[in-house]
């Protein structure tokens, strides 16, 4: 089964921008949809932006929209997530993770993180200061 390592976080300050890295222990094509989510102090976890690695397709939630990228290289095994224009609520723990359920595909990425994602890595955090 996959097994996803994130790096890439820090501290910034509002409006800089920082690249996450998700490194897969197998290839990527053995994933329908992988996903960035985060999590925030207090918060529940919510998904941020996801890709199909068959074809490169992405979705991306409200917020992400615009100010976050999401690409892969196969090559490496790495989702990146992109994210520029960093603001204080993006502050949270970012983690990768797999879609493992029986129908897996991108749509169930707007659903409950949970539900049929797994594979989670131990997270990676990001602060941004105003």
């Amino acid at each position: 089964q996959q097994q996803f390592k994130e790096s890439g976080g820090g501290s910034v300050q509002t409006g800089e921008s920082l690249t996450l890295s998700c490194v897969g222990s197998t290839s990527l094509y053995t994933s329908a949809c992988i996903g960035w989510f985060r999590q925030a102090p207090g918060k529940g976890r919510e998904g941020v932006a996801a890709i199909v690695p068959s074809g490169g397709r992405t979705h991306y939630v409200e917020f992400a929209k615009g100010r976050f990228t999401v690409s892969q290289d196969n090559s490496k095994k790495t989702v990146y997530l992109q994210m520029n224009s960093l603001k204080p609520e993006d502050t949270a723990m970012y983690y990768c993770a797999a879609d493992v359920s029986a129908f897996p595909s991108c749509r169930n990425f707007y659903g409950d993180p949970y539900q049929n994602f797994a594979s989670w890595g131990q997270g990676t955090q990001v602060t941004v200061s105003s």
